[in-house]
């Protein structure tokens, strides 16, 4: 499995020259909530599309 820096610095390479602070900080922003809902779903901390369907109807 790769680290979180070697994730971290893949992203960032693959970005153009001219990205901006905001740019590379969104970036570690999704690979933190992609890491995060990975991990949920692994401890099985998460809802059903009927569920979140019920959530939204909610709202």
């Amino acid at each position: 499995m790769e680290t979180l820096k070697d994730e971290a610095i893949d992203v960032i390479s693959k970005l153009p020259d001219s990205a901006s602070i905001d740019d590379i900080m969104y970036q570690l922003y999704v690979i933190d909530k992609v890491r995060k809902g990975k991990e949920a779903i692994k401890i099985g901390d998460s809802i059903s599309t009927e569920q979140l369907k019920k959530e939204m109807e909610e709202w």
